[in-house]
């Protein structure tokens, strides 16, 4: 049985930093991909950033290239997101998720879900 265990987030202002963490469980093939999605009140879940576990090759979002950092710790089989310079418009329920395979971005491609953690940034 796969699990996903999100935590960190929070409340920050305009400008600070936060940090959330992902431990996966569960998974028997190494060729697998972690990634991390966001839902705002009243729009659609979209992706934020991903990572391939064993290659470490990486996608980011438009909206937080530059600022949003992806990374993973293999032999504690957790994925973290530092999230730097953040901003209002990244006030978002924050969810981690896994698939089996290559690098996707797309969350219809991510059928292994954590509960999702909240991220509120204030101006």
């Amino acid at each position: 049985q796969v699990q996903v265990v999100e935590s960190g987030g929070g409340l920050a202002q305009t400008g600070e930093s936060l940090r959330l963490s992902c431990h996966v469980s569960g998974l028997t093939d190494d060729h697998y991909a972690m990634g991390w999605f966001r839902q705002a009140p009243g729009k659609g879940r979209e992706g934020v950033a991903v990572v391939h576990w064993t290659g470490g090759t990486t996608w980011y979002a438009s909206s937080v290239k530059g600022r949003f950092t992806i990374s993973r710790d293999i032999a504690e089989n957790t994925v973290y997101l530092q999230m730097n310079d953040l901003k209002p418009e990244d006030t978002a329920m924050y969810y981690c998720a896994a698939r089996l395979g290559g690098l996707r971005s797309g969350p219809e491609d991510f059928p292994y879900w954590g509960q999702g953690t909240q991220v509120t940034v204030s101006s």
